[in-house]
């Protein structure tokens, strides 16, 4: 996987989000944050995520989906349990992922980070097909994004911890940690 000149990544399934914007600088990233996604919460392997992303999402389908409905969020790219990537925003845009945040003291964690949702919640365990997919990525964001060091993996948890808990406890840092190298 290598980054193409607009920010895509080569073998990733590009879905394009409307759900972004222009970062302050470029080449100033040196973040990356994984997050937990389903939708509707705890269902797995349908394409409402996707949809969501996209702003296109049915909020009538579901009730839960009436009260994300005025949301508009994306994340660079999502795996979903089988393992399979796709991105939503390229890496040199500005995704809405972060939301209010800040990380060693410094706001605005998506002017400055690159966010990869997992298909899963809080207090389910992820599968191995993601761990993998997760360390391929995590590899190539590192070589394209060297200030993006070990130290600078973190969860959304970590980036907004009065507001969000993901990837929760059944993320294993220890075992992904090992699989990026």
């Amino acid at each position: 996987m290598n980054r193409q000149a607009n920010g895509w990544l080569e073998g990733v399934h590009r879905t394009p989000s409307p759900n972004c914007d222009e970062r302050p600088d470029p080449e100033d990233i040196d973040l990356l944050v994984i997050h937990s996604i389903s939708l509707p919460p705890g269902v797995f392997g349908g394409d409402e995520v996707e949809a969501f992303f996209q702003n296109r999402l049915d909020c009538e389908a579901h009730p839960y989906f009436r009260e994300i409905a005025n949301l508009q969020v994306s994340s660079h790219l999502f795996i979903q349990r089988d393992g399979h990537a796709q991105q939503f925003v390229p890496l040199n845009r500005r995704a809405w992922h972060a939301g209010l945040s800040c990380f060693d003291g410094r706001e605005k964690c998506n002017d400055y980070s690159i966010g990869i949702e997992l298909e899963g919640t809080d207090d389910a365990t992820f599968t191995e097909a993601q761990y993998r997919t997760l360390a391929k990525l995590t590899r190539t964001i590192r070589a394209l994004y060297p200030g993006i060091t070990p130290e600078r993996i973190i969860g959304h948890s970590d980036i907004a911890p009065d507001r969000k808990t993901d990837p929760g406890p059944g993320f294993e840092w220890e075992r992904y940690r090992e699989l990026v190298g």
